[in-house]
């Protein structure tokens, strides 16, 4: 089926590696043409390289999107190669497993910075364009575990769910203008080989997240009885993101987790 990308100004953030990664090259695939925004310039760097050879237009931006001014010459560079952006994906995200008493305060404003400052930052600049050249579609990376509540990621958690909460008002907000605002959750997903993440990435380190026996464990627990891949989490992200097949869908929030979370 035919999404409706070819030609089309997408800016993929945190698409250095795992989920970012898939959704860039995805976008790539369907003839989109992607700027790829990651604090990793090296392999941002390699993820564009991919993202050519899928027969779409690719760039990489080294970028940090805490940092406001950064984020706008992101965009700038985006517009400058590519055309007004249409399709903005919000797809950074840090995590590191612990229990919420043995967090401290700069975890907490990393947690922050990382998953929700970084997310406006984007948003707000994305919005700018969109608003003087006819809409386009933002979808935000969430999780499950701001549906659910999950031990050792209650920062997290929390601050994912402010992610969900952020997009639907502004889909409120900015519909009227031919925006919409979607988000997606994933369960646990893991990357199909090491490759595929960079040195900052929170998967870098084989076991740095989860053991073996503990993705065992997870996925038995799951009804689909099979852990998450990034793939999976860029399908919905491209439905989401089409005016063609999704153009009446805004405001709302997909879990992609193997049935981790049902939420009504």
């Amino acid at each position: 089926m035919d999404l409706g990308y070819s030609g089309i100004s997408v800016v993929v953030t945190g698409a250095a590696s795992n989920i970012g990664r898939a959704i860039a090259l995805g976008f790539a695939s369907e003839g989109a043409r992607v700027t790829i925004g990651d604090i990793d310039a090296e392999q941002a760097g390699r993820v564009a390289d991919a993202a050519q050879m899928l027969g779409g237009q690719a760039q990489a931006v080294a970028t940090d999107v805490t940092d406001l001014a950064q984020v706008q010459r992101m965009f700038a560079a985006a517009e400058s190669a590519h055309g007004p952006v249409k399709v903005l994906v919000n797809a950074v995200g840090w995590d590191q497993l612990m229990y919420f008493t043995e967090t401290t305060p700069a975890f907490w404003d990393k947690i922050i910075r990382i998953n929700y400052i970084g997310a406006l930052n984007c948003t707000k600049t994305a919005l700018d364009g969109m608003l003087n050249s006819g809409g386009g579609a933002i979808v935000s990376i969430s999780s499950d575990a701001s549906r659910q509540g999950e031990a050792r990621e209650a920062v997290y958690g929390g601050i994912k769910a402010a992610i969900n909460s952020f997009m639907k008002s502004v889909a409120r907000e900015n519909g009227r203008f031919g925006v919409r605002c979607n988000v997606v959750c994933p369960g646990v997903t893991i990357p199909d080989e090491q490759g595929e993440v960079g040195a900052n990435s929170m998967w870098a380190a084989k076991g740095a997240m989860f053991t073996d026996e503990q993705l065992e464990k997870v996925a038995k627990a799951l009804p689909l009885k099979k852990i998450g891949k990034p793939r999976d989490i860029a399908n919905a992200v491209l439905f989401l993101a089409s005016d063609r097949v999704a153009g009446h869908v805004t405001g709302q929030v997909l879990s992609v987790s193997g049935g981790y979370s049902m939420a009504g």
